[in-house]
This record gives C-alpha cells, structure tokens and sequence, in this order.
C-alpha cells in the first residue's frame, strides 16, 4: 500500500512537470493562484523574515469566551442519529476529500489548507456541501433573495471567528443555527444558501478573504440604506414651437450690466459655498479616515454568490450574510476567493486574486480557473481547442482515465442535516429576543418584533449630525398593526416639526398629518384620502389666521376654499375654540368648470369680503375669449336711514361682462343673484365653521389614539386574539354538550327497570306492563321535580331583589354614585335571570306533555315489549 501511494505521488510530480513545460513552450507565465502582489516584486529569504516577524509582533486579544453558542453549550442528547455518525457513503466522500487535499497541499504549497470536512456540533466530521439544505420555506416572503437575506441578517446573531486568520473548526447545521440564533460568517451563509437553493436560485457558499469593516460586522462608515433617497426621473415637457404670428414679448429693458454683476456676485457666493463643503467633506474624510489594517487580505471571511441564469438573474452578484446587501463581483470589500460550494460539488479557485474579485470569472465548468471534487456536477465542460488537446499528454490520460471513471461513479451524498423549519412565532420574532440594533455612518437603526412594543413600534432611524451620535437631526419610526393606521412617523428636531403617516381606514381618513404642536389654531397641514371623504377633501392648510382647503371630484365643482379670520373677541369660557370662534373676515372659494352651464354663468371665483360687506364674482373664460366676465355685489342695510326698506338699487351691483345681455341688467336678475349668494355666503361660514370643529375633533382624536395606542389582532392570531380564543371555546363546548346528548340519548330508558326483573326468566305481560308503567311513572316524577326546581330558583331570585329593593329604599338618602351604580347593574342582572327562569318554567311546562307522549309512543314501539303491548291494545 505504502509502495503504491509513493508511485501516485512520484507519477503527479511527474505530471506537474510536465504540464509546466508544456505551459513553457506555449510561451504561458506559471503563476500559482493567490500570489496575491508577489510576483511583481519577488522577496528575498531577508524580507520573507522580516515579514514573519512583524506579522508575529502583531497580538490579537481574543476573549476566551466570545459568545454563549460553543460547543459545550449545545445539547446533543436530543439530535438525530444522522449528526453523531457518518454512513458508508459519507465515509467515502471523507477519504475522497482528504486524498484531494493532499493533492491539492502537494501541487500548492504555499496555499492555506482547504476548508472541506470541519466538525458539527457533535465532533463529527462532516464534508461542508452535506450541511448545506436545501429548503423553500412555506413563507411568501422568503421567496426572494432579498428578503430571505434579510431575514437572516435580523434572524440570527453574529459572533466573530475565534482566528480571523483561519476559517473555523466547526461548523454547525443549520437547524442548530436557527434554535440558538448566533453562528459565525461561515453560518450565516450555509443558512443563507440552504434558503436560496430552495428558492431555486444558483447559489454557493464562498470561502475567502474580505474587508477588517464587512468581517467585523462594521457599518458604522457605510450609509444606511433606508436614508438613500432614490433619484425621480423628471421628464422635460416638450418646447411648443413659437407660431408664426404669435405676439412678440415686450422689450427687456433691464440693465445687462447689472444682471451680469448679479450673476457674477452668485457665482463667486456658490463657489464659496462649495469651497467651504469640500473643505468640510475632506475634514470629515480625515476623521472618518480608518486606521491601516495590519490584517488587510488575510482576513477570513464567507458570503454567498448567485450566479446568473435561474430565476432570471441577469448577472452575477455577492450577498454579505451579515448585512444582506448584495454587492457586485468587483467590490473592493472582496479581497479574494480560496473555494466554494454548494449541495453538489466543491470548487478551487485556481485564478490568481492580486487584483482582488475583480479579474475572477465565474465558469465553473472551466476546469482551468476551477478546480472541482467531484466529477458528477451540472455545471458543463469548456471544449478544448485541437492545439490544446494536441498539446496534451497521451500517457497523462491513459493513467487518469481509470481515476476519472472511479469518480464518475461516485455523487454527493445527501445532507445529513434535518428540514429545516422556521415557526411562524420565530418568523413574526424576527431579531433575537425580538430586538435589533445597528449601528452606521451617523444613523442608528432599531428593529422590534410586532406587538413587543405597546405602541406597535417595529423600527426607529435615528439620524445624528456629528459622527459621536449626539446631537440628533431627525428620527423616523414605523409602527405596524395600529388601529388608528399610523404608519410612519417622522420628527425633524431642528425644526420641531412632526409629519405622521396613516393607511387607508383611519376614521377621519386621515393620510397626512404634519405640526409643529398639537395645540389647534397653529400651523399645520392634513391631507386626506379624498375617496373615503364624501366632500371630497384632499388637503387642509392651518395657520393662526387663516385656513386653506383643497377639494376633488365633488359635484358642485368645488376645488379651492381659503378662510381667513380675524382676532378673536375675548370671552370667559372654558373651551374657547368651540364657544367663541374666531370671526371670518374673507371666504375665497374656486370652482372647476361645469361644461353643462355656459362659460359666462359658470363661477370661477367667489369671494366674500364680510367684514366690507362686497362680495365679488370671477366668471370662467370662454375659449374664444382671452377675458372672463366680473361682477361685485355690494351688501348693504335692507333699511335707509327713514325706515324704508330698500330692495335692490343699480348701484349695489359692478359688473363687467364680455358679451352682455339684456336680462342680466334687469334689477330682479341682480336681486335673485344675491339674495342666492346671501344663503351661500351663510352656507360657506357654517362649512368654515364646521372645519374648524372636525380640526378639534382631529386634534382630540390623536391625543386619545397617542395615549391609548391600541393595536389590532387578526382574528387567525389565536394566541392575541382573546375574542377568537372565547368564540373558540365556546364553540367546543358546544360540541361537547351536543355529543353528551346524543350519548344521552343512545342510553337505554329501560335498562334500571329491566334490571329488577330475574335474569333467567322470561318476561311474563304482567310484568312488561309493570316495567313500562314505571318507566313512564319515574319520568313523570322527573320532570315535575325539575319544575319544582325552576320554580323554586325563580322564587329564590324574586326573594332576594325585593330585599335588595327595600334597602334600597331604606338607604337611598345615604347612598353614594358607585352604590347607586352598583345597585342599579344587580337590578338588571336580577331581572335578567327571572326572565331567563320564568322562559324555561313556561317553555318546561309546554314541553313537558308533548315528552311525556314521545316517550309513552317509545315505549309502545320498543321490541322488548311490542308484542305485550299489541295484546294490550
């Protein structure tokens, strides 16, 4: 044996050598993969030294217990027998591993040891493509790389290798990765690409070197995504060609000189302004500047890569496990690749990483830049050219044809890990414990499982301006299941104001809710889901003076009323904004065009000038026209200084019409147009005022939803929903009375009287009409005891109310509220079950014959005494 395996190893050197001489006279460099910048400056025996001492001078304080999930935590009592032993099969792959590792350390010696069979939780080894397993989880969401990426990064916990130099010597099955939620680089990704696979995506686990930032879980320089503002594409509208005998604009008559020391001036403030942000941006560069990583490239580190093809992924693309952002394959934070994997195969890079990931291609049917297992993989061969087959071997293929044919006869063993299966409680709990900080560029990022936060509080981004995180610039929290449909709330510290989100089903369809404070008759803004409103409000503008409204859709063509107010006259009240409102001194109301009126009747604005008693109309311009018709009405005493009563005179109505018409002039045509806008005027306050009081009711309404904060459960969640939960119950005992009476009435009725009879004998007509009337004897005697019994509960229950009434009558001097509350609630209960007690007692008397009857017919038909009872009768 020992003679054999040194003829194996003497025929591969042979063979290296001679590939070496065939890639020589092709005129190809022999490079090694992973020399990563040493071929351009080769070192001597010196400064190899001097290397090994630095790298040895450098300490790494490693805690002696970095986290609660080691081995010696894990309970291996209980896990099946596939994850303390190995079969034939999985013994195999073991020896086939360690004979491609010897080969593998032998033809590159200066690579680091291939990361193929670490131990499980159990100190069983276990090749790493078996601990991947493939799952589609029953959840929709997880059926994206997104969001099954995401869910693992909240999911689970991480924990530093315990030698960032080398890759762990565990590695742990995914299911005890999910019950502990902690686990390693190496853990996550297994996880990540167990899900992945079972999503039908192509994807590998990937062994290699990263950034000190991405293997430490480090984002405190990268910028949050959620504060990424994606760029809207505005589209330019198209530039309308000038017509030929358009009118020319005006002459600008404005000085050039002047205009170009304006623009001079701006220029030179801009410039400045950009100067002094450059400046600032370097200096925040200097001080965000990391320390140089005495480490850089030799830090381990595994993430996952989806390779294009399935579930029509256009292009390859990395996932950091940690953060589960996907990353190109040229990111810098990808320093190099050793190996990688999936449930079939395993693969060696043999490409050279000295411009990191950024020169690597991805064919892993190329046995050039991947080196593979095992032979039985789906990934396709490149064809070799003719010069390349003819540079080869013959002999080489002749003595590796029999080793070939072994391997095409062996596949991966199926994974020894167990289904893996998230409970919809650890899928709804999402982070650990049900809370998750992280930390980034000048930004703090809070999750929380629903319903852990009273106020339904799922996520708060906490922006800060400094990079110390202490001063804060604004904070933004989402909330889920609330009943008042808050959804987002968003607080700007520097300027104090507060813009709330609601979903569609708030009870004043509430959309948009921005303030500065809750107090009423102060700025704000309220935008509302116009559909759900059935005047058609969209949005509502507060100030101290004024109030402006925007409509939609409404059928008397209302889009636009502004209220202005004056000050309010002081009165003593204790609410004065619903008892003194404030007085309006000028409605302006705009109105869309009605295309069944004609242009010079249809109002286009109204104003009410109240506090000059005028009130002015803008009438819509026709089409034809380039003016629109006018007309003011002036209000005035309906009483002269006489006592007359004045009707209507010419000089009460300034009008300006296009085309004017005889009617229109015509006093009573002016007389019906205002006394229409007088009501119409009143109509506009009391809908002002009505505003104002739905901002009270509003403003009210938040204060209380704030305080209580209620949340909503679905009637599905059984464990919340205690509503459900008695429906539930209820209905079960339901079933349960309804099964004791159908076995009640499966009992035989003449079973205890049959029993006083003799066994042996035969029963004689005497004896059969004695049995049945005792039958019917006992249930008489039953159920005049069970009226008694009613009656004597009712009895009972009337006793104790007319003693309850005379003390009250006794004590009602004396009485507080709460006793009067109290006796008035036993009242009602009381009387609610004399009801209830005097219904059963009359229904028990109505029924009671027609049993009486149903039992007696029994009796008559029962096949023990039907031939006794055919004589009798």
């Amino acid at each position: 044996m020992e003679v054999l395996k040194e003829k194996v190893e003497e025929e591969e050197e042979e063979a290296e050598r001679e590939e070496a001489a065939v890639r020589a006279e092709r005129g190809e460099k022999v490079v090694r993969p992973m020399e990563v910048r040493r071929e351009e400056a080769p070192m001597t025996q010196e400064m190899l030294r001097d290397l090994e001492k630095k790298l040895s001078d450098i300490e790494m304080a490693i805690p002696e217990k970095l986290s609660t999930f080691t081995k010696d935590t894990i309970d291996i009592s209980k896990l099946p027998l596939s994850y303390q032993s190995n079969t034939l099969k999985e013994e195999h792959l073991l020896q086939v591993a360690d004979s491609f590792s010897r080969q593998y350390s032998h033809l590159c010696p200066d690579r680091v040891p291939l990361f193929l069979h670490p131990l499980n939780e159990c100190e069983v080894p276990k090749f790493v493509s078996t601990t991947i397993r493939p799952t589609l989880m029953p959840y929709p969401e997880l059926y994206n790389w997104d969001s099954c990426a995401q869910f693992v990064s909240d999911f689970l916990s991480m924990v530093p290798l315990p030698d960032p130099l080398k890759p762990p010597s565990h590695l742990y099955s995914p299911t005890t990765v999910l019950k502990y939620q902690e686990g390693n680089c190496f853990d996550f990704s297994t996880l990540l690409c167990s899900m992945l696979l079972g999503a039908g995506y192509d994807a590998y686990c990937v062994n290699g070197y990263g950034s000190q930032d991405m293997c430490q879980m480090d984002l405190t320089r990268d910028v949050c995504p959620l504060t990424v503002k994606h760029q809207e594409v505005v589209q330019e509208e198209e530039k309308v060609p000038p017509k030929k005998y358009a009118i020319k604009p005006p002459r600008d008559l404005t000085s050039k000189f002047q205009q170009e020391q304006e623009t001079k001036k701006q220029e030179e403030i801009k410039a400045e302004e950009e100067r002094r942000l450059r400046e600032e941006e370097e200096r925040l560069l200097d001080v965000e500047k990391a320390k140089t990583d005495p480490l850089h490239g030799l830090r381990v580190h595994s993430w996952v890569l989806v390779l294009s093809g399935k579930r029509e992924v256009p292009e390859s693309f990395f996932i950091d496990p940690f953060t589960a952002r996907s990353y190109s394959t040229q990111d810098d934070h990808f320093l190099g690749i050793e190996s990688l994997w999936n449930h079939k195969n395993y693969w060696v890079n043999m490409q050279d990483c000295w411009n990191c990931c950024k020169d690597l291609v991805f064919d892993l049917g190329d046995p050039v830049r991947w080196e593979y297992l095992l032979l039985g993989t789906e990934k396709s061969h490149l064809s070799l050219t003719e010069e390349e087959e003819d540079g080869l071997n013959d002999d080489d293929d002749m003595e590796n044809l029999g080793k070939e044919d072994e391997d095409k006869s062996f596949d991966m063993p199926p994974s020894w890990v167990e289904q893996i299966e998230i409970s919809p409680e650890a899928f709804e709990t999402r982070c650990p414990n049900g809370k998750k900080v992280i930390q980034y560029k000048r930004v703090k990022l809070e999750k929380w499982a629903p319903y852990l936060n009273s106020n339904g509080l799922v996520c708060r981004l906490t922006t800060y301006e400094d990079l110390e995180c202490t001063k804060t610039l604004e904070i933004k929290e989402w909330f889920q299941n609330r009943e008042d449909m808050l959804e987002l709330k968003h607080i700007d510290k520097s300027t104090g104001l507060n813009v709330d989100y609601f979903k569609p089903g708030h009870p004043q369809a509430l959309r948009v809710h921005s303030y500065k404070s809750m107090q009423p008759e102060t700025d704000r803004i309220m935008e509302f889901y116009d559909r759900a409103r059935v005047d058609g409000l969209v949005k509502r503008e507060e100030t101290s003076k004024t109030m402006t409204e925007y409509y939609r859709g409404r059928s008397d063509f209302l889009s636009y009323r502004h209220v202005s107010f004056g000050d309010r006259v002081k009165k003593l009240s204790l609410n004065s904004a619903e008892s003194n409102p404030r007085p309006i001194v000028k409605i302006t109301e705009r109105f869309a065009r009605n295309p069944e009126q004609p242009a010079d009747e249809d109002v286009a604005e109204r104003v009410f000038l109240i506090s000059e008693e005028r009130i002015q109309l803008r009438y819509h311009c026709r089409d034809d026209h380039i003016t629109a018709s006018k007309r003011e009405f002036l209000r005035r005493s309906e009483v002269n200084h006489k006592g007359n009563k004045i009707v209507m005179t010419p000089d009460m109505c300034i009008s300006f019409e296009v085309e004017p018409t005889e009617h229109t002039k015509k006093l009573l045509y002016q007389y019906e147009a205002m006394m229409k806008l007088k009501n119409e005027e009143k109509l506009s306050r009391h809908q002002a005022w009505e505003s104002e009081l739905e901002v009270l009711e509003i403003l009210k309404l938040r204060e209380e939803e704030e305080e209580e904060h209620r949340l909503t459960i679905s009637i599905y969640d059984t464990k919340r929903n205690g509503k459900s939960k008695e429906y539930r119950e209820a209905m079960e005992r339901v079933m349960h009375e309804e099964h004791l009476r159908q076995v009640e009435a499966q009992l035989d009725y003449l079973a205890p009287f049959l029993a006083q009879l003799p066994p042996s004998e035969k029963m004689t007509r005497w004896q059969a009409m004695r049995v049945k009337d005792e039958c019917l004897s006992d249930f008489k005697q039953r159920l005049i005891d069970k009226a008694n019994l009613i009656q004597a509960r009712f009895e009972k229950e009337t006793q104790e109310l007319q003693k309850k009434q005379q003390w009250y009558q006794e004590n009602q001097v004396t009485l507080t509220v709460e006793d009067e509350d109290l006796y008035l609630s036993y009242c009602s209960q009381a009387m609610f079950r004399i009801r209830i007690l005097e219904q059963r007692l009359n229904r028990h008397k109505e029924l009671a014959p027609l049993k009486y009857l149903a039992l007696e017919e029994k009796l008559y038909k029962d096949p023990r005494l039907v031939e006794f009872m055919k004589v009798f009768v």
